[in-house]
């Protein structure tokens, strides 16, 4: 494919307008830029895609996704902004109005941390009767059940949420009761037809179990247009060890889009259930049984599991929020060797900045997170706020950075990330810690995969905009609009378009 006049946006650290910011035009073939200059001329049998000087840039990746998990949220009851336990069981009732049958329903998207009344099971109770209910909160460590949904799993009443391990394993087994879930492929198709509108070419896939087992299957019946590195949790290790696979290597022959990626290892907990693992108690948490949250697993077992990754070629993907957990996720890498990548990162100590800029590993962060933490934040981490999403301090600290959602934790949007990155609120107020807001720059080289200005052997994995994401506006709020509502003309994928062209 030859494309004609585009200009390059210059993406990376020190980067700068190449060709005077002039259009030029793109020769892709074999998976790669091949050429670069104004005015190639087009080979005969070669296609030519006219685009009229909009900007492109590399192709954007969400570097932390559930993506199944995503693509059911989509079609499940929306509680997502519900300030409240009342009010969230009035949207229960009035979306039960409009569901014949007896089956099991499902929702998402509460965030109870902050709420002056917590949600009970009496209270579902009261507005649902006998049909089942069950709600998985935003930050998804935690679920809320009426009494018919836990007789249905065979659990036993309680008064109120299950968090944690015990959510972990319930959730499954209500996944498996959702008729969208028995084949979930429609439904991650149109979320991968949505986030390619949105320029993401690859992601990374961290869905419970083994994905690295249900792509191959995803790609035979026609998902091929997406990059995927896909991960394994540590009760599949054993199997990713016997099938000989290590980070990079490809899980479908002769594709070579999809790939095995990390171990992922729940370090800790959530801030939203309270359960984030940090070094002084939560404010107000007096009382309680874990003031300080809790680890999910101590450092020595965490070192041991990151050991055997290792041994077995897979980078690690360790999820760490509170800064006690980061602290023991930095040792961990310290101690074993292991490559990979920090997720989340939330809360920081600054005596451990250094040493994770040490290790070398990526803080993978997720920026549209802190739009939604700003309030409980303050009730709970009130005195410790200028340490949390310190995406400024990482980068200055020589930390790479990579950007991505969590979705279904956050939608599944680069540009809401990056614009959250910039600006750092989501409402009305102003940003919140503004000294830790990365530039725009910043946020889009987070953003590629590590790929920079586009270029000779760049990856042939480029997304045409219809405008140019470095514009300069009047302040960090008209940055993040602008950014927010930034049109992606095409999207190219090994040099294939997965969008419709240009109009």
């Amino acid at each position: 494919m030859l494309i004609r006049s585009v200009r390059l946006v210059p993406v990376g650290r020190g980067s700068a307008p190449t060709w005077g910011g002039e259009p030029v035009d793109l020769r892709l073939a074999d998976g790669q830029v091949t050429h670069v200059g104004p005015t190639l001329v087009p080979d005969a049998a070669e296609r030519v895609l006219e685009v009229d000087g909009r900007w492109v840039i590399p192709g954007l990746w969400d570097a932390h996704t559930h993506p199944v998990m995503w693509a059911l949220a989509r079609r499940r009851l929306d509680l997502i902004g519900t300030t409240s336990a009342a009010e969230t069981e009035r949207r229960v009732r009035e979306r039960l109005h409009g569901i014949p049958g007896a089956g099991l329903v499902l929702g998402y998207g509460y965030r109870s941390a902050t709420w002056a009344d917590p949600p009970t099971t009496a209270g579902l109770d009261a507005v649902s009767g006998e049909r089942p209910v069950a709600l998985a909160s935003g930050d998804g460590h935690n679920g809320w059940l009426n009494s018919a949904a836990l007789r249905l799993l065979g659990l036993p009443p309680r008064g109120g949420v299950l968090t944690e391990d015990e959510w972990y394993a319930a959730y499954p087994r209500l996944e498996a009761l959702d008729p969208n879930a028995a084949d979930p492929l429609p439904a991650l198709a149109e979320a991968v037809a949505d986030a390619h509108a949105r320029g993401i070419v690859g992601l990374v896939d961290f869905e419970f179990g083994s994905s690295w087992r249900t792509w191959p299957e995803y790609v035979e019946r026609g998902l091929d247009t997406i990059r995927v590195r896909a991960s394994t949790y540590a009760d599949r290790l054993a199997e990713a060890a016997a099938a000989g696979l290590r980070t990079g290597d490809r899980l479908v022959e002769g594709h070579d889009l999809v790939t095995m990626g990390s171990l992922k290892v729940i370090g800790d907990g959530s801030l939203n259930t309270l359960t984030a693992w940090c070094r002084d108690p939560y404010l107000g948490a007096q009382g309680r049984g874990n003031p300080c949250g809790r680890a999910n697993l101590d450092l020595d077992a965490l070192i041991d599991v990151m050991a055997h990754a290792t041994s077995q070629g897979l980078s690690a993907a360790i999820h760490a929020i509170g800064d006690a957990a980061v602290a023991a996720t930095i040792e961990a890498f310290a101690c074993t060797g292991a490559t990979g990548s920090i997720e989340h990162a939330q809360l920081i100590g600054w005596a451990d900045l250094p040493r994770l800029a040490a290790t070398g590993i990526t803080a993978s962060v997720q920026p549209a997170h802190l739009v939604d933490d700003r309030d409980v934040s303050g009730q709970w981490w009130g005195d410790r706020t200028d340490r949390l999403y310190a995406f400024r301090a990482l980068a200055e600290a020589g930390v790479p950075l990579a950007l991505g959602s969590d979705a279904p934790v956050a939608p599944l949007d680069p540009w809401l990330a990056i614009a959250a990155a910039v600006h750092r609120s989501g409402d009305n107020r102003p940003p919140w810690h503004p000294e830790q807001a990365l530039t725009v720059a910043e946020a889009l080289a987070a953003s590629t995969d590590g790929q920079p200005t586009l270029g000779v052997g760049s990856r042939a994995d480029l997304v045409l905009l219809d405008a140019d994401p470095l514009r300069d506006a009047d302040d960090s709020g008209a940055q993040a609009a602008y950014l927010r509502a930034m049109p992606v003309a095409a999207t190219l994928v090994a040099g294939r378009l997965v969008t419709a062209p240009p109009g």
